[in-house]
This record gives structure tokens, sequence and C-alpha cells, in this order.
């Protein structure tokens, strides 16, 4: 086997791969040893099929098989060993790669193009400037979070009459424009909906002053326009909501009110565990270090693009950009259209070059990733996971198990590394640029994202 090299230009190289008999056919005779031994075929014993016949029938595909094996590997051990770093996978010449007659050929011939990655060095400086903001914890942002945090631990109660935005359950009876039951019509015991997502205003103020044991006849296409709601609330089929008539009556046998908790040492005790908080003034003073730590997350995730943005708009390099096109289109073949591959290929192609610059900071400074840290930083999606519920004091005990079983999933365990490598590159980034910090409201900051 004989393997050439052709450099087209500096992001582009043709690889030629001669193999011959020798380079594969003891490996073809052992793979149909192997077969010959399991084959099941009419008139004969396993493992008793004549070697000529299992030959004639299988040598060929077994053939295609290990040559294309050997081809791969000859590849990719071929740049290791040269120390050619690509982008993208290795695909067939269109200009030079021939015709191949497997079943009388014993010499064969592969050409390759490759898309070779750039070379290019990263050094900052602190002349590089990349913003980092700060949001202003503002009095409305308190507020707002208390009424969240009492939404949260509210509860539903029972209420005697209708004013206008409880909740209902009772049963549906559907009628006729006499207001008689249709006989076999459809009937939805313990049917449930709330008065406040009921699109009619005529409809919902007959509901007023009703108590538990009322009735009301409504058309529910002019309460829930909605086919899919109806469907809910009905409990049938969607594709049936076309169908029905839509006079129905409801008789009340539940009336509810969402209330929310009040703000007291209950809440207190429930948010962050038994009198770790006990006034109003230690409540907003926790939410407001709350806060602090959730917009510095998002205030670090804008560091992050500001940082990709300078450094790509920085360090400027070529990318093999119709071979990449060509690549992307066979790898999603089945996916994408050629046409939106084109006119998705401006943002992939800033993707690839940042993911080429921060592999370059991670070799260049020996950064790595512990177990231990992969460790911490499932707990802490654990964490925020569990307070997105209002759970606020989670035992440590409680976020290594949950870190456990997340981590159980390669494709977690490979984001959380992936995660904590992005974290390193722009720490690493961080310390090297001039940081230019930043006050700005929740408004503004918000703002920056709607050109991202």
């Amino acid at each position: 086997m004989n393997i050439t090299k052709e450099n087209v230009d500096n992001l582009n190289t043709r690889l030629k791969i001669k193999i011959e008999e020798n380079d594969y056919s003891e490996k073809v005779e052992e793979v149909l040893k192997d077969y010959r031994k399991k084959v099941t075929l009419d008139g004969f014993r396993p493992g008793k099929v004549p070697a000529g016949l299992v030959r004639k029938m299988y040598r060929t595909p077994v053939m295609v098989e290990e040559i294309n094996k050997l081809v791969s590997e000859s590849i990719s051990n071929y740049l290791k060993e040269e120390e050619i770093k690509i982008l993208g996978e290795p695909l067939p010449s269109e200009e030079k790669q021939k015709d191949i007659e497997w079943e009388t050929q014993t010499e064969f011939e592969f050409d390759f193009d490759l898309g070779i990655a750039p070379k290019f060095e990263v050094a900052l400086t602190q002349k590089d400037k990349v913003p980092l903001y700060e949001i202003q914890i503002a009095k409305k942002m308190i507020e707002e979070t208390k009424d969240s945090y009492a939404g949260r631990m509210g509860q539903m109660l029972p209420v005697e009459q209708i004013e206008g935005t409880e909740s209902l359950k009772g049963d549906f009876v559907q009628i006729d424009k006499e207001g008689n039951p249709i006989e076999e019509g459809i009937n939805s015991l313990d049917s449930a909906f709330s008065l406040e997502v009921m699109k009619d205003n005529k409809i919902k103020t007959g509901f007023t002053a009703r108590q538990v044991g009322d009735s009301v006849d409504f058309d529910i296409r002019k309460a829930f326009p909605n086919d899919t709601e109806i469907s809910s609330i009905l409990k049938i089929e969607k594709e049936k909501v076309a169908e029905i008539a839509p006079m129905f009556r409801f008789i009340i046998k539940e009336i509810s009110i969402f209330q929310k908790a009040e703000i007291n040492q209950e809440l207190f005790d429930n948010l962050y565990g038994k009198d770790e908080v006990k006034t109003m003034e230690e409540f907003e003073a926790r939410i407001s270090e709350e806060l602090k730590k959730r917009l510095s997350r998002d205030c670090e995730y804008r560091f992050s693009i500001d940082a990709r943005n300078v450094l790509l708009k920085k360090f400027k390099f070529d990318l093999p950009v119709a071979f990449l096109k060509r690549w992307l289109v066979l790898a999603n073949e089945d996916k994408f259209t050629a046409e939106q591959i084109e006119e998705d290929f401006p943002k992939f192609e800033d993707d690839l070059k940042w993911q080429l610059i921060r592999d370059h900071i991670v070799r260049a400074q020996e950064i790595k990733v512990e177990a231990e840290e992969v460790k911490e930083s499932a707990k802490e999606i654990a964490l925020m996971q569990f307070q997105q519920y209002g759970m606020m004091n989670v035992p440590d005990e409680n976020l290594e198990n949950y870190a456990n079983e997340m981590l159980k999933n390669e494709d977690e365990q490979r984001k959380s590394v992936e995660k904590i490598l992005e974290k390193k590159v722009v720490d690493y980034i961080r310390e090297s640029v001039k940081v230019d910090n930043k006050q700005i409201t929740i408004e503004k900051f918000n703002k920056l994202f709607e050109n991202n």
C-alpha cells in the first residue's frame, strides 16, 4: 500500500492511496473462513458449505468492506503520523477518483480531498478590550421576585360563588337548540377549566354569581376558539372537535380560586429553612443576593459572547470554504438542502472559527478538566433546576445523587466537559485582556441580545 500527498493550496490537500492485492487478501480469506463456519445454506450442514461456494457468494462484499476499513485506518494513521489537522472528513475526489470495478480489479486507487485546518496564533494583550456588564438591582425586580415566590407557594382554595377569575370543575352535557340533552351526545365528567382563559366576555359574565350545583348553557366554540383547548376540556380527540354541535350545559361541581401565599415567616421557612430568614429586610436582602448571582451568570454569558466577537474580529484566517460546503451537503444529505446550507454557512463559519480559536487556547494553555470539576458542574445544574421550582435549600446529598444520575448519561457528561472548557477559556481571555466594567439596567442589558 502506498499513500502520497498533493498540496492543492494552503487549505486543501489531496491524498492518493494505492492498494495492492497482498494488502487485503489475507484479511479477506480470514473473514471468508469465519463466514464458512457460520453460513447456512439449503442442502448443506452448518459449517460444511464448500469454500468455493462461500467465496463465490461473499468474496466481493467482504473485499469491499475490508478495503474500505483499510483505507479509513490508513488515512487516520497517516494524518496522525504526519500531524495533519483536517476539518470535516476526507471526501472522495470529484476530479480524480476513478470508477472502480470491484468484480474484476485486484489493485485499487483512491483519491481523497482534505480540508486543512488553518495555522494561526492567538496573542492577547491589554489593548484588547471586552465589556463586562453588571446589572443594577432595582426595587421593582425585588418586588417582582417577592410576588413570584408568593405565587409559587400559593394554593387553590374553594369558594362558594363565582366572581369571574375562578377555576371550575364539573360535568359537560351536550344539548340541542331547545336546551334538551342530546341522546348519545358528548358527556364529559369532571372536566376543568379556568374562567380567565375563556375568550367570550358575554359567556363569562353568564357564570357570575353562580354556585356549586348551578348550571350554565353556552356555545363552547365561542368560549374557547382553540380546538386544542376544547379537546382537552371535553376529553375528546382534537380531530373530532370540528364535527361536534357546539352547545353544552356545564354543571358546576367545584369552584376554586388561586391564592398566593402570604409573605410571612411560613413562606420564609418554606423557601430557606426554619428561621434562616426572619424579617422582611432579611428576605429582601436574600432576594437581592439571589438576583445578583442569577444576573451575574447572565452577565458572564454576555461576556463570553463579547469575548468571542472580539477574538473573531481580531484573529482573521481563511477556511477551505468550498470543501466545507461540499462536506456539509454530504453529511446532512437527508436533513438540509444545499440551499439551506449555503444560507446558514456564515454562522457555521463563525462557529467553526471560534471552535478553532478555543481549541488553540486549550492546547497552548494546557487547559484540563478534572472529574471533580465535572461533578461540581452537574451539581450546579441540579441546584438551578431545583431553584426553578422554589426549592432554595436543597441538601448537598440530594444534589450529589442527582449529579451522579445525570453523569451516567455520556451525552450529559460530554456537555458538562464542554461547558467547563468553555468557561476556562473565557476565564483565560478575561485575565489576558482589558475588562471594561459597565453598570447597566436590566432593560438595556436585554436589548443587547436583540441582534444576536
